[in-house]
């Protein structure tokens, strides 16, 4: 009897769909030392929830998402700091520093139990140590609603 790794595919098995089949190629980043002021503004003008922070060679240092900017806001009391948070503040002050990261060809079942274990919303795609692309939960439930991942 063959071994997994000795077996041939059969003619017209299909595929297992990977990270790469559905991700995101054009990554929205940020800087750590860009200020959070800027960052909802390339959120809302990108219209997502998350934005990779990256250094100069788009190696992958963060995320900062709507979550981390509300959870800032509401930790502030005072209306003075909740000010100083949008004009001084930078990203590199609230991102969340355990940004999930995963290979371009792993396969989406894995990618989907890695987001529920990690209770996130999104997984950045590295190949080679940078950010090449991001795919999100909701990118995989799409494709399982349009029947093109069963």
């Amino acid at each position: 009897m063959p071994t997994p790794a000795e077996k041939k595919p059969t003619p017209g098995a299909a595929r297992a769909r990977t990270v790469r089949d559905l991700m995101t190629a054009d990554v929205v980043s940020i800087e750590p030392d860009a200020l959070v002021a800027r960052a909802i503004e390339m959120l809302a003008d990108s219209h997502v929830s998350g934005l990779a922070v990256v250094d100069v060679h788009q190696r992958l240092l963060g995320v900062i998402s709507t979550t981390e900017i509300v959870s800032a806001e509401a930790e502030m009391a005072a209306e003075p700091e909740r000010a100083r948070l949008w004009a001084e503040a930078v990203v590199g002050d609230i991102m969340t520093r355990r940004a999930l990261a995963v290979s371009p060809d792993l396969e989406l079942r894995e990618a989907a139990l890695q987001m529920d274990y990690g209770d996130v919303h999104r997984l950045f795609v590295e190949e080679n140590g940078r950010v090449i692309g991001v795919i999100s939960r909701s990118d995989i439930n799409r494709a399982f609603a349009a029947g093109t991942i069963g």
